[in-house]
């Protein structure tokens, strides 16, 4: 995005010393994103009153804030040994995050709910992979001056910390910020330590180089477009209430009906392979995401800070998914959502080490499923005011679909990424836009 002018970049670091002996190993869970760019989140607000003092209080609170997130002050250390292969961890030494101050006044708050543009320049860490946390900071913040309003950009490093931790994090700094009072009320977090979840692994875990042996992560379409949809509290519950009424589980205990977010995805998931060009013999994929904090045995603590997020696999074949209905696909994520378990969660670790140690890949015709609607975004007011919508910023594969808590009660924003030509079929869909703004 060329209107936007970088005014300052600066490194902030905790206010505290206390943790900086800390080194942390990463798991295989961690090891396996190795080579995912560094996942973008941001918020846009309204323009503050010129008297608030922007920038530096926002740096004063966040250097308070990474008192007790210090992960993300750290840097991760890369080993070589003598067998050829690597080993990572996290040196908690507070080396701190970089903060980017940028001025885009030609940049108005319609652009970026329009997408009428690129947004790319409103955030702080494209192209930078997740192994490269050596020499680059594993969160990065940029605030951006825009003509009527600021965004606040986050790139982070997925090997440190999934969504729920980041979210946890904006949530705590913006506390901090509003209050403008040190931020001692803050509650420390528990970090995740390796050890509770395999017994017999030896740290530091031994891979190959992901600078030489994993194959990059690129999308094979080209002529890719954003676009956010919107569904009413309204329109979900009828969404819901259609998926288990055409799965026969309007009468089932409440565990084993279709939630609202999964009638939801298998609406998107149907609608988008409906309006692609695909084969019906082809197989299409939904990959969707389980916090597993409480579904381990024994559970962690539920606001635990870490990387603990596993993703699950739906897998059928294009003709199944669109014959046999809203229904049937809501049902098939609810069934494999159910599967993340403390079982299939040590599984994946076991298999993982004992194969090829390779990262992770996204296959052919997936709905990539990140992010979560229980997040708290509409909360982290910094002190002017809360936030107007979010938005994820690139890497953009196909298929992406970010969900965001909408700014209504009970609604939800879809932020998609998509061929063109299918955005524009979705656009004339009528069976999608019967629940889709």
């Amino acid at each position: 995005m060329e209107d936007v002018v970088v005014i300052s970049r600066s490194i902030v670091r905790p206010s505290r010393d206390v943790n900086q002996s800390k080194e942390i190993h990463l798991t295989p869970w961690d090891l396996f994103l190795l080579n995912l760019c560094y996942l973008q989140r941001g918020l846009l607000f309204a323009k503050p009153d010129p008297s608030f003092d922007l920038i530096s209080r926002l740096k004063a609170s966040l250097s308070v804030a990474l008192d007790h997130f210090y992960p993300f002050a750290g840097r991760l250390v890369k080993t070589k040994n003598d067998d050829g292969t690597v080993s990572f961890l996290v040196n908690c030494d507070g080396s701190g995050v970089e903060f980017v101050h940028a001025s885009a006044l030609n940049i108005e708050l319609s652009d970026v709910l329009q997408y009428s543009g690129s947004n790319d320049g409103l955030f702080p860490a494209n192209g930078i992979k997740s192994y490269q946390g050596e020499s680059n900071p594993l969160l990065m913040v940029q605030v951006t001056e825009m003509k009527d309003g600021v965004f606040i950009g986050f790139g982070y490093n997925h090997t440190v910390a999934d969504d729920k931790s980041l979210w946890m994090f904006i949530n705590a700094w913006s506390e901090i910020c509003s209050k403008d009072t040190g931020g001692g009320s803050t509650t420390p977090m528990e970090i995740i330590l390796p050890g509770w979840f395999l017994n017999g692994i030896h740290y530091p875990i031994r891979i190959p180089d992901p600078e030489t042996k994993f194959t990059p992560i690129t999308s094979t379409t080209s002529n890719l477009q954003q676009k956010v949809f919107h569904l009413t509290k309204e329109n979900i519950l009828k969404l819901k209430a259609k998926a288990n009424s055409e799965a026969g589980s309007d009468d089932l205990a409440l565990d084993k009906r279709t939630s609202s977010l999964q009638a939801v995805l298998g609406h998107m998931w149907r609608s988008t392979v409906r309006n692609s060009v695909i084969n019906r013999e082809e197989e299409t994929h939904c990959r969707v995401p389980a916090d597993m904090r409480l579904r381990l045995d024994p559970p962690l603590e539920k606001e635990c800070f870490g990387n603990v997020c596993q993703t699950g696999i739906v897998t059928t074949t294009v003709e199944e998914l669109l014959d046999q209905g809203l229904g049937w696909a809501a049902l098939q994520i609810n069934k494999m959502v159910g599967l993340q378990k403390n079982e299939t969660f040590k599984a994946f670790a076991e298999n993982w080490l004992k194969n090829d140690k390779n990262s992770v890949r996204f296959g052919s015709n997936s709905l990539v499923v990140t992010s979560s609607p229980w997040f708290k975004l509409y909360s982290n007011d910094f002190g002017w005011g809360k936030p107007i919508t979010a938005r994820a910023g690139p890497p953009y594969p196909n298929g992406r679909l970010v969900v965001f808590q909408g700014a209504e009660e009970g609604s939800l924003d879809l932020q998609v990424c998509l061929p063109s030509q299918v955005l524009v079929n979705l656009s004339k869909d009528v069976e999608f836009l019967e629940y889709v703004c």
